[in-house]
């Protein structure tokens, strides 16, 4: 048997059967991290040669204190929790779980719009408060021959797009960042600036990174631009959409519903404003959480980093690949 060469960090819970690739080699040697107290990690990172990250912030200071470092790989396709810049200077790259996430996300997005239109749980309360004629209000709204509005268009984003086109939905994309071809093949349509369409769609969903450009791009003014109508939908990064804009719009009866995955401060406070409202629906940011997608993410997130130690890292997966090419 060969010795254990390679430390390996799992901070947070990963599926047993993803584990079970670390406990097929003998050159591994797993620390399970469960206080993720900056001073528990700083005090793990060190002779580490991977990380399997689910959620806990890695800052620089860890990461330059393992110079054997070879991946830190997220359980997911978020990122903000890791000093990306410290594993750029020290030339670690940063892997993702590509797709393994993405049809729980879009569908949890699609169920956020199909709820808040057809507003379920005041339905379901109706019936069994024996209010039967709640039926006669006529307060659903439809998804057909609507226009919704899609920022971003990466492996959430178009598959949220391919659903809705089979609700014969008019399907806008904003993302300056693909080929426009893509989207008009998709047969959607294709929008340089989001914020000039805002007052024509009646539902609006964000699929980007969070990012210094991505921050608040939904704020008070894209809200005062759109229709009392609107319902707006967040499965992506909490603090994309303002979340004090959309406190003064819902005080304004200026949308019909929200619905947020995510929040800016996690777990949100429990007496946070917005749960005041009915038509606010929330979900604790489990969008990639399905149990298919949960085990999908583990093996993934697990085999990056054998990959990364085994000097065969899946280059769709790494989001820093310019470090690969350091000598």
């Amino acid at each position: 048997m060969t010795q254990n060469q390679h430390k390996v960090l799992v901070i947070g819970e990963l599926p047993a059967a993803a584990l079970d690739l670390f406990g097929a080699r003998d050159d591994i040697q797993v620390e399970h991290i469960t206080d993720v107290s900056k001073e528990s990690l700083l005090a793990a990172f060190p002779g580490t040669s991977g990380v399997a990250l689910r959620a806990a912030v890695v800052t620089g200071e860890m990461i330059r204190s393992a110079p054997a470092l070879k991946v830190v790989s997220r359980y997911g396709v978020g990122y903000d929790n890791v000093d990306l810049d410290a594993l750029n200077d020290c030339g670690v790259p940063l892997t993702v779980v590509g797709e393994a996430n993405a049809v729980n996300v879009a569908e949890l997005a699609i169920y956020m719009m199909l709820e808040l239109a057809k507003r379920g749980r005041d339905h379901d309360r109706a019936v069994r408060g024996d209010d039967w004629t709640f039926k006669f209000q006529a307060n659903m709204i439809e998804l057909w021959q609507k226009t919704l509005l899609i920022i971003g268009f990466g492996r959430i984003g178009r598959r949220v797009a391919a659903r809705c086109k089979a609700f014969e939905m008019n399907v806008l994309i904003c993302d300056p960042y693909i080929d426009q071809k893509i989207i008009r093949d998709a047969g959607c349509t294709p929008v340089a600036d989001y914020r000039s369409v805002l007052g024509d769609v009646d539902y609006l969903t964000v699929h980007v990174p969070k990012n210094e450009e991505t921050v608040g791009m939904i704020g008070a003014d894209e809200l005062a631009a759109m229709k009392e109508t609107a319902i707006v939908v967040n499965c992506a990064r909490g603090g994309l959409v303002d979340e004090a804009a959309l406190l003064d719009a819902l005080t304004k009866g200026r949308l019909f519903g929200v619905g947020l995955d995510v929040f800016a401060v996690e777990p949100p406070a429990p007496d946070h404003p917005l749960f005041a409202f009915d038509n606010v629906l929330c979900a604790p940011h489990m969008g990639g959480s399905s149990k298919e997608a949960s085990l999908r993410m583990g093996m993934v997130c697990v085999q990056n980093v054998l990959d990364a130690i085994d000097g065969n890292l899946n280059l769709d997966m790494v989001i820093n690949p310019d470090v690969l090419d350091r000598t």
